[in-house]
């Protein structure tokens, strides 16, 4: 008999037990998700996507009454799917907090409220995404079909993932859209926190490395590039030395804005005016009015030849 069977028969029990209990001390307790939640959010999103762009996401279109079929089946999959995430969160979290006196049917009827008002702004959010995707058409010379930003582009990805979770984040929803977001973010490189208010008309080209905190406002027709961060100067500690939730942090980036990539904008009380230019890898910890150019000094490379011989000249 070899040793992995032997600790397969004797031993891999003990450690199971052990995984367990870290578990059961450190989340099983005090747990609003409930068991298998990213799944199912990762599921929700995949029937609202469809429902979103059918175009994309069916294989076949017979005609118009077909394909209204097939939104129709995504959004009432979805609509059940949602009501039972809203359902378990809202319930588990009543739970802890009144110590397990939550006997449900308040925290049913929210979440059947959540459920209709999030499906119902589905409309909204849709044409939210046109005029994003029509910035990415506008704002790319490479981009020749639309159909080419829909399919293969990071942006419409993580945006449209972004608006549907900022609808549950606005409504007060815990934790999904975090997941939503942040799902959206492991598949593009772009991270924004449900939290941050995004105008219309918005694009991220390219986009990997790009993070959006969650109190950063953004107005309309605004373009972001690659790693840009819109992000917290250090945070404000509580006596605890915690850190103090729910206070501004970051930046405000008004209508018409251009930031090139690698820039870096600090802080909740900045502001960069309207109709401003933010250049490559700028780092910003102040306010700008609108119409400003923000840059770096030119860099003066160092060019030194080389000789045949493989020398410096």
């Amino acid at each position: 008999m070899s040793n992995i069977s032997d600790w397969m028969r004797f031993k891999s029990q003990s450690v199971a037990d052990e995984l367990v209990e870290i578990n059961a001390r450190q989340f099983l307790r005090e747990n609003i998700s409930g068991f298998g939640m990213k799944g199912r959010v990762v599921e929700l999103l995949g029937e609202l996507k469809a429902a979103l762009f059918p175009s994309l996401y069916e294989r076949e279109m017979e005609n118009a009454d077909y394909l209204s079929s097939q939104v129709l089946d995504r959004l009432n999959t979805a609509t059940r799917l949602l009501n039972g995430i809203i359902k378990d969160v809202l319930m588990n979290k009543c739970q802890l907090e009144k110590k397990g006196s939550c006997h449900g049917a308040e925290c049913a009827q929210r979440a059947d409220t959540m459920t209709v008002e999030f499906m119902e702004s589905l409309g909204e959010i849709r044409r939210m995404l046109t005029q994003d995707i029509k910035a990415a058409y506008e704002g790319d010379p490479a981009a020749i079909y639309t159909e080419e930003i829909l399919l293969s582009y990071p942006s419409v990805e993580a945006v449209s993932v972004y608006r549907m979770a900022h609808q549950l984040f606005v409504m007060g929803l815990p934790l999904v859209p975090r997941i939503m977001t942040e799902y959206a973010h492991q598949l593009t490189g772009i991270d924004i926190h449900p939290g941050a208010q995004i105008g219309e008309h918005f694009f991220i080209d390219h986009g990997t490395g790009v993070v959006i905190g969650e109190t950063c406002v953004i107005g309309k027709n605004v373009k972001l590039y690659q790693g840009v961060t819109l992000g917290a100067k250090s945070f404000e500690l509580d006596e605890n030395g915690n850190p103090i939730k729910g206070v501004k942090r970051h930046p405000n980036i008004e209508d018409n804005v251009v930031i090139y990539a690698g820039a870096t904008i600090l802080g909740g009380d900045v502001t960069v005016g309207h109709d401003s230019v933010i250049g490559g890898n700028v780092w910003l910890l102040s306010s700008v009015p609108p119409y400003t150019k923000v840059y770096n000094a030119t860099p003066k490379p160092i060019i030194n030849t080389m000789a045949g011989d493989g020398e410096q000249e």
